[in-house]
């Protein structure tokens, strides 16, 4: 079978609904993973199918060549499938130019975003990639990438750097920078993301940080699309629609969401002509989708694992697992303030159905990474919110004693796993073969824990009970009478 290079090789009805070669490089983006492909790409590609403009997009993975090596090949192209209950449906995607890896030579990366045609540089990187350091708005400095960056910030490697050293090659030739636009699950995550840009300058070069802080744009946003990592069968069903091998493809729900704060100094594609949501305000979208999605995801990933459940399908085929998600849906809800023009009960019965998807499969241990990044904003932000609103924080705590089992590493009830986080190393030396309030007490302390929640004693004990019984019963047992 041939290899996905052109357009014209596909049926008509699959093809971009424009000739990409027409349309210049206009967005950068860091960490070209599926997600991307996905979500922003996918929408860009139909914001240039409708209204066209010079917005296509150089992706740049920041580690592994895999991403490169996939869609470089293939001229960017690649397959989008959507799955849901109405069937299975495709596209091939031209809005990516090219695809390169910045690993250990940051040099084509830095030329791109340095470019007079680039104004946007978006990032799809996950959390623990940034080195951000929550509580003082700035940067980590003992992050490895941001500490490597530090000594040798003429070479960059992470993302602080590569920024930093990008926008001030436009600084130092005249040229107005361009947008920098997250789209990780952060919360505030462009007023994060300059609060870490801008210190990081300021500890290299400090003329660079008053421009920065003077000029650029960091909108903040919200992205919602359910996306598993592709496999085989991710390909084999390109094939079979497109009649070409294509390595890029990528499989996801029809569902998509899109909020943007609307600041983009150098302009932008029309991806309000295609269902984005641009707004003046995104912060109750995101604590909305943080809390909810996220929050709820994180549950039933730690839940479920250690139940023998594979993927989110088979969490919500469990009766007992899916009455723990919709109590979690229903408290989180609770938590929250008025979200413009979002009926939040609406919002949890559509997620329960996204949720059920048979046609997904979106694993669980996939959603369990890097859980000390993702707990903070998902669950322990909720917690001091439902105190304050007399919600009960039940649902809170067994989320957190489902995932301080996880890092535990006990596998009385399942087969060994390898912990993907971060905080890895840390986390294994409080928690491996500890007892429940030992676990507890170390966690309780650590650096992640906001102080307030820290301090919440009862929420805790009530930890420490439910941990024990994790810690020595069958997941599935102890599910079975939270649920009841």
């Amino acid at each position: 079978m041939t290899r996905l290079v052109n357009r014209n090789q596909v049926p008509l009805a699959l093809r971009p609904r424009y000739d990409p070669s027409c349309h210049r490089v206009g967005i950068v983006h860091l960490g070209l993973g599926a997600f991307h492909k996905a979500h922003q790409a996918a929408l860009t590609d139909a914001a240039l199918a409708k209204n066209g403009g010079d917005w296509r997009i150089l992706g740049i993975s920041l580690r592994s060549p895999r991403a490169a090596e996939q869609l470089h090949p293939q001229n960017g192209l690649y397959t989008l499938i959507e799955k849901d209950a109405e069937g299975t449906r495709a596209r091939v995607v031209g809005a990516i130019a090219d695809a390169i890896c910045a690993a250990g030579d940051p040099g084509p990366a830095l030329a791109a975003m340095e470019a007079r045609d680039t104004r946007i540089v978006s990032l799809t990187v996950t959390e623990k990639a940034y080195g951000l350091n929550r509580e003082t708005r700035g940067c980590d400095p003992h992050h490895p990438a941001v500490a490597a960056d530090l000594v040798r910030p003429e070479a960059p490697q992470g993302v602080l750097g590569l920024l930093c050293a990008a926008l001030d090659r436009r600084r130092i030739a005249g040229r107005p920078p361009f947008t920098v636009l997250c789209c990780d699950n952060l919360p505030e995550n462009g007023t994060l993301l300059r609060g870490a840009v801008i210190d990081f300058a300021r500890r290299t070069n400090a003329a660079l940080a008053e421009w920065i802080t003077a000029q650029v744009s960091f909108p903040s946003t919200m992205v919602d699309r359910i996306t598993p990592a592709a496999t085989a069968e991710t390909r084999e069903t390109a094939a079979r629609l497109t009649g070409c091998e294509d390595l890029g493809a990528v499989e996801t729900e029809s569902f998509f969401q899109w909020v943007i704060e609307d600041d983009f100094p150098q302009g932008r594609p029309d991806w309000d002509a295609v269902g984005a949501i641009f707004t003046d305000n995104v912060a109750p979208f995101e604590t909305m989708k943080l809390r909810m999605l996220n929050g709820c995801h994180s549950m039933l990933a730690y839940a479920g694992f250690h139940a023998g459940a594979a993927c989110v399908r088979d969490v919500m085929a469990d009766p007992a697992l899916a009455r723990l998600v919709d109590r979690h849906l229903t408290a989180a809800a609770a938590t929250l303030p008025e979200v413009p023009g979002i009926d939040l009960h609406a919002y949890a019965s559509a997620l329960v159905r996204r949720f059920e998807n048979p046609s997904i499969a979106h694993e669980t241990f996939q959603i369990a990474m890097d859980g000390s990044e993702k707990m903070p904003q998902r669950i322990f932000a909720a917690v001091t919110q439902a105190r304050a609103r007399h919600v009960d924080v039940r649902p809170f705590v067994f989320a957190t004693a489902a995932w301080a089992r996880h890092i535990s590493g006990a596998t009385h009830d399942c087969p060994p796993y390898e912990l993907r986080d971060p905080r890895a190393s840390s986390l294994r030396a409080l928690a491996y073969g500890r007892s429940a309030s030992q676990i507890v007490e170390a966690l309780r302390h650590a650096e992640f824990v906001p102080q307030d929640l820290g301090d919440d004693s009862a929420f805790w004990d009530d930890v420490i009970a439910l941990l024990d019984d994790m810690l020595h019963q069958p997941m599935r047992d102890v599910i079975a009478r939270e649920a009841a």
